[in-house]
């Protein structure tokens, strides 16, 4: 297998080896994919991860095979797809909840209660004005800056791998996505913010017993899958963070394997941690996670 920076399972520089449990839950919208992707019962491929993309794709209908490279992980998801396994705590979680107890011990408006008025909001007009004018103030910008710049926290944290995926300003980029999605998506049907905010666990938890059997996991790297299966196996394919972390080079032979192995007019929908411009910043809008800096969605054989 030819290593990426997500082979080692690990993205935190921490002491020991092996792969670790990096996302308890996902931070992608599966309304992208329902809405981008052909009618099921197309065949999609997507990434493991914790399984909540995977399970929401098998009851909508689709014909899911999830892979993943971290054989921890893979069998996370597959706990929670096919028996409602509980919601653990991965390395992107405990970044998390760590700067969610800076915030709340630094700025009184980021503690839990009220935080949990904002979220609770339905209105995205009084969602941006709060967010500007209660939460977005410069107590925040100096903590978002010292965590999040290249030099700050977040980059001393991860794995030489994933260093160079922090964009220059992350702070200001971070804080310019919450404002696109609140002043767009109604907080109280979005639990994706609530999860990234609040550290809310996602209800109900994304699979249970209906799920067993109807999603296929496979051990292995996405590239390397996609180049293995017969040509035109799958009708549309999901990869985020796929991209984040392996170079130029990657890319390119990522786009190849997708290209063979998705039928001409299926789809491709990745997300990109990373600042983009153009289309894809634009696609971003749709998410309710703002996480994201990018979103494509290219018809294969077509254009994006």
């Amino acid at each position: 297998m030819t290593p990426t920076p997500w082979s080692a399972g690990r993205v935190l520089a921490l002491p020991g080896h092996g792969p670790r449990l990096l996302f308890g839950r996902m931070y992608e919208d599966p309304r992208v994919e329902e809405r981008a992707f052909p009618a099921a019962p197309a065949r999609v491929l997507c990434v493991a991860s914790a399984g909540d993309t995977a399970a929401a794709l098998a009851r909508a209908g689709y014909d899911v095979t999830a892979v993943d490279v971290n054989p921890v992980q893979l069998a996370y998801a597959r706990a929670r797809v096919e028996e409602g396994a509980p919601t653990a705590l991965g390395s992107a979680e405990l970044m998390l909840a760590a700067a969610r107890r800076g915030a709340a011990a630094a700025l009184p408006r980021w503690r839990p209660g009220p935080l949990r008025a904002f979220l609770d909001l339905d209105d995205p007009r009084v969602q941006s004005l709060w967010w500007r004018t209660r939460l977005d103030r410069p107590g925040l910008r100096l903590l978002m800056g010292a965590a999040l710049r290249p030099a700050g926290a977040l980059a001393a944290a991860l794995a030489p791998g994933f260093r160079h995926v922090v964009p220059a300003r992350f702070d200001a980029e971070l804080r310019t996505r919450i404002a696109r999605v609140v002043a767009r998506h109604p907080n109280a049907d979005n639990p994706l913010l609530a999860g990234l905010l609040a550290g809310r666990a996602p209800d109900p938890p994304p699979g249970g017993t209906d799920l067993a059997g109807r999603v296929r996991f496979v051990l292995g790297e996405v590239a390397e899958h996609l180049e293995s299966v017969p040509a035109e196996s799958y009708d549309a394919v999901t990869l985020s963070n796929v991209l984040d972390g392996p170079g130029p080079a990657y890319r390119r032979r990522l786009r190849a394997a997708v290209e063979r192995a998705v039928r001409p007019g299926g789809t491709a929908v990745l997300r990109s941690v990373g600042a983009a411009g153009g289309a894809a910043a634009v696609r971003a809008e749709e998410e309710r996670c703002p996480l994201w800096g990018s979103l494509y969605v290219t018809t294969i054989g077509g254009t994006a």
